[in-house]
């Protein structure tokens, strides 16, 4: 077999690609990279791109934290692997599940780690299950998550994502409900305001509890803010109205922070900026500065108990993965959380969010084509429509959001299509004139781009 000879070719030959626009790569070919610099990373012919989504949201401290590597490097040379099976784990897994409740919104609780997000939310449902039936409910098994809700693509949580593409695999499995999205701007029905929305949304939610009953129900899933779905915002006073429904019927509820967690809101967790308190929480991505693959399910007090109560009725909890609570990935995650506390990542995404707000709001404003601009702390999206005043998409043979994406890879800057609009979610430490040529990069495109389509 001859082997093809550049990068782009080689990794067209023996690479099948996930969650990638197919016809962008064959007419463009990959982009193959070497290291990273910063917030900027490099490819195999020297082009440097500032990556405003953060590899996949998890990149916050960019791509050349010494520390970071240093603690990797230390830890490696010192223990280098193990697991967390039969009563064993390293003094790393340890302390940080001592770092990650200390750093929770809960009194106490308890840590159980996976290899990932999905994993995280495959084996939290996993606990629900268990967790009901040892206490005489086994019926309690469905599984309350939301439209346009991303929470993994393992089965269980493909079954839990809100997306349509799922449907390729045959999910959702039975007993997955998808409930409205919490997305005023593009459900809210005609002069309906955002409270009545929200209210709208808490009866949908009263009435399918009633419908299916709630000794059927095992929990309820929620991101606080739609990362995947296309950076989604709650409406107003969306938690404050569904919470009270859930504690009523005894319904877990779960907040996925697998991207809000650990400052990509502004606040430590986004149950936090949305002034809500889950059961449990479930952290990936930012818990180790994407150094490290690591999920991890955070169990608050009365869950903690629960679980430890139906464990001790059995004498362990047959779940696990080979890698959790890796001392490599746990010493990781510690300076990770370190680094995002206490060396000025999360002042700074306090600091720079309403500049970056009022930038992207700028662009909005001088463009014919952007509906929307929603988001928060260090994550945002612009909306792309073919018509403001309707809220008219474009249509969708003319991939306008791929069409964007693929025009900024060319001026240098990395950001992300979903659906018809752009997500940019830069790495914690952008500086202010990267910023700003972030703004100057999109607006490019953005005008290039709907020159030709509009």
């Amino acid at each position: 077999m001859n082997k093809p000879q550049s990068w782009e070719a080689r990794a067209d030959e023996f690479s099948l690609y996930g969650f990638t626009d197919l016809p962008s790569v064959h007419k463009r070919g990959a982009v193959v990279l070497t290291h990273g610099e910063g917030p900027y990373v490099v490819d195999v012919n020297g082009r440097r791109y500032l990556d405003a989504n953060s590899g996949l949201w998890n990149m916050v401290a960019g791509f050349d934290h010494k520390g970071l590597a240093e603690a990797a490097k230390a830890q490696y040379d010192r223990f280098p692997g193990y697991h967390a099976f039969f009563g064993r784990m390293s003094d790393q897994t340890v302390m940080l599940s001592e770092k990650l409740v200390e750093v929770s919104p809960f009194e106490r609780g308890k840590v159980f780690y996976t290899n990932s997000g999905s994993e995280a939310n495959d084996t939290m449902v996993k606990m629900l299950w268990f967790l009901h039936a040892s206490e005489g409910n086994p019926k309690r098994r469905k599984i309350l998550t939301r439209m346009n809700a991303y929470h993994g693509v393992t089965v269980v949580s493909a079954s839990m994502t809100g997306k349509p593409y799922n449907e390729v695999f045959g999910l959702p499995l039975d007993g997955f409900f998808h409930l409205t999205c919490p997305h005023y701007w593009r459900f809210g029905e005609p002069d309906e305001t955002e409270e009545e929305f929200t209210a709208r949304l808490a009866r949908e939610l009263e009435e399918t509890i009633e419908r299916e009953g709630a000794d059927t129900i095992a929990g309820f899933f929620a991101e606080p803010v739609m990362g995947a779905g296309g950076v989604i915002p709650p409406s107003k006073g969306y938690f404050q109205a569904i919470l009270p429904i859930l504690r009523k019927h005894a319904i877990p509820v779960i907040s996925d922070e697998v991207i809000c967690g650990f400052g990509r809101t502004g606040n430590t967790w986004g149950c936090q900026t949305y002034d809500f308190m889950p059961d449990a929480i479930i952290s990936s991505k930012s818990l180790t500065a994407g150094l490290f693959p690591m999920g991890a399910v955070i169990l608050g007090p009365e869950l903690s108990d629960r679980l430890q109560a139906a464990v001790e009725e059995i004498e362990e909890f047959p779940h696990g993965f080979t890698a959790s609570g890796h001392p490599v990935g746990c010493a990781i995650a510690l300076k990770a959380i370190d680094v995002v506390m206490n060396e000025g990542l999360a002042e700074n995404v306090r600091e720079l969010a309403p500049r970056m707000e009022a930038g992207l709001r700028a662009i909005m404003d001088r463009s014919d084509h952007i509906g929307e601009l929603r988001g928060v702390g260090f994550m945002w999206a612009l909306e792309a429509v073919k018509d403001k005043a309707t809220k008219t998409p474009f249509d969708g043979d003319l991939s306008v959001s791929e069409r964007i994406a693929n025009t900024c890879t060319d001026l240098g800057l990395i950001c992300r299509p979903l659906g018809q609009s752009i997500v940019l979610c830069p790495p914690f430490i952008l500086t202010e004139p990267q910023m700003d040529e972030m703004f100057e990069k999109l607006e490019q495109a953005l005008n290039e781009v709907f020159a030709e389509i509009a």
